[in-house]
């Protein structure tokens, strides 16, 4: 019994891994097929994300690896970076280490990030060992899900980052890879 329910969640999590994939897959070739006056905002359908930008983040409360409960309060006054991930999406395994780099250049000038994984506390705890994650890790299942469409996501794309300013108003929003040098552009422009 304890295999069937082994397999079936397992199948599950691939299926949903797969599925999320494929939406933000075809997401972003929409985007890229997007007229300019669409990309700039004139369009019917804002980008994902778009409705909260420039608003105040929405609170929240999530436990960390080790279950203590973390408020976003606990961060007021810096420059935070959400990023909502799950070790079993590949592209979100690639932007860890450089966010890792990130938050070692820029913490002493008021850079937070937060990993936010779509998973249980104990799927994640060995990775960010093995890749000496230097800033906090909050995990959850559906509370996640509903803390992502909160802020935005509400096609379940991963990774999907959202950067906050010091006043606690959304920056940016980025669904899929943020990459280091946009990354930067922006904490440095907010810090």
């Amino acid at each position: 019994m304890k295999r069937i329910v082994f397999w079936t969640v397992l199948t599950g999590l691939v299926f949903a891994s797969g599925y999320l994939g494929y939406r933000l897959y075809h997401y972003q070739q929409d985007e890229a097929t997007r007229s300019p006056a669409e990309q700039s905002g004139n369009a019917m359908q804002p980008a994902l994300g778009a409705q909260i930008l420039g608003r105040p983040r929405p609170e929240f409360t999530l436990p960390d690896l080790d279950g203590r409960q973390r408020s976003i309060t606990e961060w007021d006054g810096k420059v935070v970076a959400l990023n909502f991930w799950a070790t079993w999406c590949p592209p979100c395994l690639k932007e860890v280490p450089e966010f890792v780099s990130l938050q070692e250049k820029y913490r002493s000038r008021g850079l937070q990030f937060i990993g936010i994984a779509l998973q249980k506390p104990e799927e994640v705890r060995e990775f960010v060992v093995e890749h000496h994650v230097n800033y906090p890790i909050l995990a959850g299942e559906l509370e996640v899900i509903k803390l992502a469409e909160a802020y935005g996501n509400n096609i379940g794309a991963l990774p999907y980052t959202v950067i906050i300013d010091r006043n606690g108003q959304i920056a940016h929003v980025k669904p899929g890879i943020l990459p280091t040098e946009e990354a930067e552009s922006i904490i440095t422009g907010l810090l």
